[in-house]
């Protein structure tokens, strides 16, 4: 069964054209180097400022936990660091048919 994650990242002011720049190095790691991954898309808010969702989705719970276990991503946890405005929201959802 699929499993979708929806995870909503708010960026400091000011900090958006970094964020976005280091965010498209890592979702074309996870394209190019995860097979369980199906979608890895970042979108942003029209309605919340400095607010982004990034939408994903992966073929089952093995390539969920694959990803979070990958050098580039856990790489990409002090740049992060550096433009969040606070803690991540992460939500799971379970592929439905």
């Amino acid at each position: 069964m699929s499993i979708g994650v929806i995870a909503t990242l708010r960026i400091q002011e000011g900090k958006a054209s970094e964020f976005e720049a280091f965010f498209g190095e890592l979702a074309a790691q996870v394209r190019s180097q995860e097979p369980g991954n199906l979608a890895y898309q970042l979108t942003k808010s029209r309605t919340e400022p400095n607010t982004y969702k990034v939408l994903e989705l992966y073929k089952d719970q093995d390539a969920v936990t694959h990803h979070g276990g990958t050098d580039y991503f856990k790489a990409a946890g002090p740049k992060f660091a550096g433009v969040l405005g606070g803690r991540p929201e992460i939500e799971y959802l379970d592929g439905v048919g």
